[in-house]
């Protein structure tokens, strides 16, 4: 073996050129397949990570209000409470549209809304100065607001001059009683429109501001993820239950939309996988072709052999060994530069993209294999030869 072995590697460093094209193949083939299930596999991570800072456990809902059929607020809120078994948070959503204000320094891109008490918490945010949001400014329509780190500082300097003075939506002015804490890691994130550039006001004082008599959308956790089929069939039946119309109305679960993306994205990893695996199939042609020009050249040499009593066994093990070393080095190859260029392709498009350990195996593996398989054919045919007609041969 160990002889079979040394002269695999003096064959092929004997022919550098011919040995470096079929090598080619296979490391052009693994390279691919690394790259491909790395880049998807990242970008896979990336949405994953996203949709968790959205909250995986988070329902939305929406209904279309009629004059005849629509559900007030207290409704929803007593369901809440019906099935805290279910729901760990809930809190009403009111979208305004509304000019933030201060003297005379205006923020254009601002999201304003009216939220509950619990939207700071469903949103996993902590307080850097001030308080809350409370079930007392929802009750008494409160004038007041909790802000983001981005507004804080472009309105006021910080968030501790922020806390107490006064800011105008649309003309009127509110309270901030608040500040969030920083949300966005990247400073040249931080601008017009970032994860910090909001106002919440109480989603009661948010309906007047927005002239809608009806609120009409609502965000739900689950306590358990397992929960969230149960939790979303719960509330439709709830919304058919007063709006008698599938049509009316829409639940949304966090964890369900994330099922769906990885499922769509494994589906992709493993076509883009398959494409890439194509190359790798030709690569093996290609090693089964450079072998039987290797077996034509060493004819001669194969009848000596055999003449001097090599058994067949020895004949096939000596040119399987060089096939599979040679689609070894190739995938060893492949390796290296597949790990490179998913990791600076990664950077490039602004995800994390390191080769996992299943692409690299799979993949060299399959290079071994390919070795293997496509060099059988023509070792065979060199181990069946007659020593007689090879001894002839020129």
């Amino acid at each position: 073996m160990l002889q079979s072995f040394k002269m695999a590697l003096k064959s092929i460093w004997g022919n550098k050129m011919r040995s470096f094209l079929t090598m080619l193949g296979i490391i052009i083939g693994v390279g691919s397949v690394i790259i491909l299930v790395s880049i998807v596999n990242g970008y896979m991570s990336y949405m994953v990570e996203s949709f968790t800072s959205m909250g995986v456990n988070r329902i939305t809902v929406s209904y279309i209000a009629l004059p005849s059929r629509s559900i007030d607020v207290d409704d929803f809120y007593d369901f809440y409470e019906e099935h805290s078994d279910l729901y760990q948070q809930m809190t009403p959503v009111v979208s305004v549209s509304a000019t933030v204000k201060n003297g005379s320094d205006t923020m254009d891109a601002t999201s304003v809304g009216g939220y509950s008490e619990e939207y700071l918490d469903i949103m996993g945010y902590e307080i850097e100065s001030g308080r809350n949001l409370l079930y007392s400014d929802m009750a008494s329509r409160q004038k007041v607001a909790l802000i983001g780190d981005f507004v804080a500082t472009e309105l006021y300097g910080s968030a501790e001059s922020a806390v107490g003075s006064t800011i105008k939506l649309n003309g009127d002015a509110y309270t901030i009683i608040g500040v969030v804490e920083r949300q966005t890691e990247d400073d040249a994130d931080y601008d017009d429109g970032c994860d910090d550039d909001f106002v919440w006001i109480p989603y009661s004082r948010a309906v007047k501001l927005s002239r809608n008599a009806d609120i009409t959308s609502y965000t739900f956790t689950s306590w358990d993820t397992d929960d969230t089929d149960s939790c979303t069939e719960t509330l439709e039946d709830f919304l058919y239950e007063h709006l008698m119309d599938e049509d009316l109305y829409d639940v949304t679960a966090m964890s369900s939309l994330l099922d769906s993306l990885n499922e769509q994205i494994g589906m992709m990893s493993m076509m883009l996988g398959g494409i890439a695996g194509i190359s790798l199939l030709v690569a093996g042609v290609g090693v089964m072709n450079i072998m039987l020009v290797s077996v034509t050249e060493r004819t001669r040499e194969i009848g000596i052999r055999k003449a001097l009593g090599a058994k067949r066994r020895v004949i096939l093990q000596q040119f399987i060994i060089e096939a599979a070393v040679t689609s070894t080095i190739g995938g060893i190859i492949g390796i290296i530069l597949g790990a490179l260029c998913s990791t600076g392709i990664g950077s490039l498009i602004g995800i994390e993209a390191p080769p996992t350990m299943s692409a690299v195996l799979v993949s060299f593996s399959v290079s071994v294999g390919i070795g293997l398989i496509f060099g059988y054919m023509p070792a065979s045919r060199a181990s069946r030869l007659n020593p007689i007609d090879a001894l002839r041969s020129e």
